[in-house]
């Protein structure tokens, strides 16, 4: 099995930095209130090489540090690292090998996205924000049990329909966010919760009015192209 040894000093050194980065971004987890005790991972594809780093499995947000954090292949073996990955390692890989152009994967347990994901709903588009974020609802997918790379097909399977969604909610266990890299997945999965708490609470005045799907074409390609720093 290779070794973290047999690969060239750029990709020991991109290692070094996106294991800061991976271990830093757990913290705004908890910053944000999207997970509880050692729940959710965050992981970050390398550009150098096809590895990934990964949060250990079982281990308290306190604990965590970038050497703890845990390098894997693309196929989940581990490469680099003291501690066993976490559970969901395969589904982080499967993602990261049929969706090129993600570099950054994210589970949480937020309450008010998994709360919905336990009802097997989607998120309606029934605010602006989310025509921004997400180009239209925010998708369920299939129940799978945890621990092989089948939530990582659910994931990737539904985000095929939904191309312009960063996230989906697997049924009865909670959100995934995609991106760019870990930071844009964290982005995601903090936007997911305010969308979903947010539509919940409307709900709760009455049926909520979800917006014209050529109005959030617009929205989300202004959001995409114009709005910020390019």
């Amino acid at each position: 099995m290779a070794s973290l040894n047999d690969y060239s000093d750029e990709v020991r050194a991109e290692v070094k930095e996106v294991r800061e980065t991976v271990a830093t971004l757990h913290q705004q987890l908890l910053k944000w209130n999207l997970v509880v005790w050692t729940a959710g991972n965050v992981s970050q594809r390398l550009h150098s090489a096809d590895l990934m780093v990964i949060k250990p499995s079982g281990v308290r947000y306190e604990y965590l540090t970038p050497q703890s954090m845990v390098v894997t292949d693309l196929d989940g073996n581990v490469v680099d690292g003291t501690e066993a990955p976490s559970s969901d390692t395969a589904s982080h890989a499967y993602i990261y090998r049929h969706m090129p152009d993600v570099y950054g994967v994210v589970h949480t347990h937020s309450t008010y996205a998994t709360a919905w994901a336990a009802t097997g709903r989607d998120i309606p588009c029934a605010l602006t924000m989310m025509g921004d974020e997400f180009g239209g609802p925010v998708p369920v997918g299939p129940f799978k049990l945890i621990g092989s790379e089948a939530i990582g097909q659910g994931v990737v399977e539904t985000l095929k329909q939904y191309p312009h969604s960063p996230a989906v909610l697997m049924q009865n266990h909670g959100p995934f966010t995609i991106g760019k890299d870990a930071e844009d997945a964290v982005k995601a999965a903090a936007m997911t919760e305010e969308v979903a708490h947010t539509v919940w609470a409307a709900q709760q005045l009455g049926d909520v009015i979800e917006i014209e799907q050529s109005d959030i074409d617009k929205l989300n390609d202004r959001y995409q192209n114009v709005y910020g720093q390019h």
